[in-house]
């Protein structure tokens, strides 16, 4: 009588499966099963994309910045503005802020790559209240203009200052959603290294941005 032998199953071991065990340590993940590489993974698609959107950011400005030069070069109305000096510190809050997050990203950054490792989100946590008190700090700035009588359409500077500044600010609070959003999914052992990327070189071109608006602002107002 013939006997039946079946072959094992073939398990492919090429692609070793990383897996996060969350330690409900507030937002402390450590590394389970597997290769935490496959992680940590870099996506090409999102890395151009994010580069795509820093440029249109780029472009939008500078043509805030020509209309600026040539409205003031042209018009006999442009009345200087003091700027107030709370946008100082906001500034020195800003490139605060950049570091923090640089040191968060390298400290998450090491702990992705490498197993049995555990990593707070106190540096992400302390970026995103950096990150709303330049906001509150813009906002601070903004009311002492007006009780000062300085408002959107007072003059052309105002109008211009208010406008570049605004408009700062907003893409400043897109950058606290994104940092909100790694926050969640690093709590939840879910970060992959290319969104931290993303969200860390969206945040750092935003304070470059802000810099640059601020000698700008002083060379033009």
């Amino acid at each position: 009588m013939a006997t039946t032998v079946q072959q094992p199953p073939i398990v492919d071991r090429r692609k070793p499966v990383a897996q996060l065990s969350d330690s409900g340590n507030g937002g402390r993940f450590t590394p389970s099963v597997g290769e935490l590489r496959a992680v940590g993974d870099h996506s090409a698609a999102a890395s151009t994309g994010i580069w795509v959107i820093l440029f249109g950011i780029s472009m939008s400005f500078a043509a805030l910045t020509s209309a600026l030069v040539v409205r003031k070069g042209s018009a006999p109305d442009w009345r200087h503005l003091t700027l107030p000096s709370i946008l100082y510190l906001n500034t020195l809050i800003l490139i605060v802020s950049s570091f923090t997050l640089q040191g968060a990203r390298r400290r998450i950054a090491a702990s992705l790559k490498s197993r049995n490792a555990s990593v707070s989100n106190v540096g992400l946590k302390v970026t995103f209240l950096l990150g709303l008190l330049f906001v509150g700090g813009q906002y601070l700035a903004w009311s002492q203009l007006r009780s000062q009588g300085v408002y959107l359409a007072t003059n052309p500077s105002s109008s211009f200052f208010y406008l570049l500044t605004v408009a700062h600010a907003m893409h400043v609070v897109g950058g606290l959603f994104g940092l909100a959003l790694v926050i969640r999914r690093l709590s939840h052992a879910t970060l992959q290294l290319s969104t931290l990327d993303i969200v860390s070189r969206y945040w750092h071109f935003m304070g470059l941005l802000w810099i640059y608006l601020l000698i700008l602002l002083r060379a033009k107002m």
